[in-house]
């Protein structure tokens, strides 16, 4: 906003300067700076200026207070109040006063009288063109049609200023309002998140104590781990790619805990993860539908879950097999709601994400392009 306003002041000055320059421009007869002396130091010249100034600020002022509050006739009577004062004060028939009474803007001619010697073959009565004032009617105009071409003129450019700036300050806060409302409900989103994770994990934990497990107390110290870094290090939207990866780790060998030997996790992490970011706990949602789904206590199954990054794009693919006997545990659909909710606002229009369960196999595929 200061750059704005700043940018704003520097025009205005620019645009007075243009205009207080047309006078002296237009009305110098070439004489050098004497005519522009004369001008300058006469009150009318200045009054010139100063009345479109008080036409065109004014004129912003009843756009914003009339014209914008749609009290259309106010504004009418208003704009009417000042064109009278300009046909009443007539600025730029005041200046061709100056010209006319300074001598300024016309040549000068001379002349002999009938006494004086000619010279030869001069008739008598013609002048010869030196040093005798050109003598000009001037045409007196009933209206002074140059300051009214400039009273309509600023007129326009006050108003279209004042309602293009409204337009403008009316979409700034539309954007900042729509930009609060997307970090709000981010923030939102992710305090959903937490305790869903923690909610499931939990269920794990509770899994392992009642079977007298002896790894309970090593599930305990990683998730410790997972919440530390869900509650401390994801302040913002974006994280480092690697803590993502680590959070990754430590909830599959903590899944490992509970699921034994029946279950075969492939998890692999290809290309260069230094430097790169991801929305926190984003891939962690399929992650957690993967060992909800996707493991069986009687059965034998084998998770995939790859990670591919490049320059370009970063690409996760997870597969298992959907066991019949997981369906008591389906939940409200939360996890993956969100997740595409939080893939709209941070990703919007970079990503893809493909989830298909043809031939009782769950495969999630997401890109997201860098």
């Amino acid at each position: 906003m200061p750059r704005i306003k700043t940018i704003s002041i520097i025009l205005h000055i620019a645009g007075w300067i243009t205009l207080m320059a047309i006078p002296l421009v237009f009305l110098n007869s070439g004489s050098g700076f004497s005519d522009i002396i004369i001008l300058l130091h006469n009150t009318d010249y200045w009054l010139f200026g100063l009345t479109f100034m008080v036409v065109f600020y004014s004129n912003i002022f009843f756009v914003k207070w009339l014209l914008l509050n749609k009290k259309c006739v106010a504004y009418g009577f208003a704009a009417f109040f000042l064109l009278f004062g300009v046909f009443c004060i007539r600025p730029f028939d005041r200046l061709l006063h100056i010209s006319e009474h300074e001598n300024i803007g016309r040549p000068v001619i001379a002349y002999h009288s009938h006494n004086e010697k000619r010279p030869p073959g001069q008739s008598p009565g013609r002048s010869s063109y030196r040093d005798r004032p050109l003598s000009r009617s001037p045409f007196k105009q009933p209206l002074d049609i140059t300051s009214f071409f400039i009273f309509f003129t600023l007129l326009a450019f006050s108003a279209a200023s004042k309602i293009i700036r409204k337009w403008l300050i009316t979409e700034q806060r539309a954007s900042r309002a729509e930009a609060d409302k997307a970090t709000a409900e981010l923030s939102f989103l992710k305090a959903q998140i937490n305790p869903h994770f923690l909610f499931n994990t939990m269920n794990n934990i509770y899994t392992l104590v009642l079977t007298r497990d002896d790894h309970a107390a090593d599930s305990v110290l990683r998730l410790s781990k997972i919440m530390r870094y869900i509650t401390e290090d994801i302040a913002g939207n974006f994280a480092p790619l690697q803590r993502e990866i680590d959070c990754i780790t430590s909830y599959i060998e903590l899944q490992r805990l509970r699921t034994g030997n029946l279950t075969i996790v492939d998890f692999e992490v290809d290309g260069d993860i230094d430097q790169k970011q991801i929305a926190p706990l984003l891939l962690m949602t399929f992650i957690e539908n993967i060992f909800k789904y996707g493991v069986s206590k009687h059965e034998a199954s084998t998770i995939s879950i790859k990670l591919n990054i490049s320059e370009e794009s970063l690409v996760f693919y997870c597969k298992n097999k959907i066991f019949s006997s997981n369906s008591k545990y389906g939940g409200t659909g939360i996890g993956i709601k969100n997740t595409r909710r939080r893939l709209e606002h941070l990703y919007n229009g970079k990503y893809l994400l493909d989830i298909s369960d043809n031939n009782q196999e769950y495969i999630v595929q997401l890109t997201l392009q860098n």
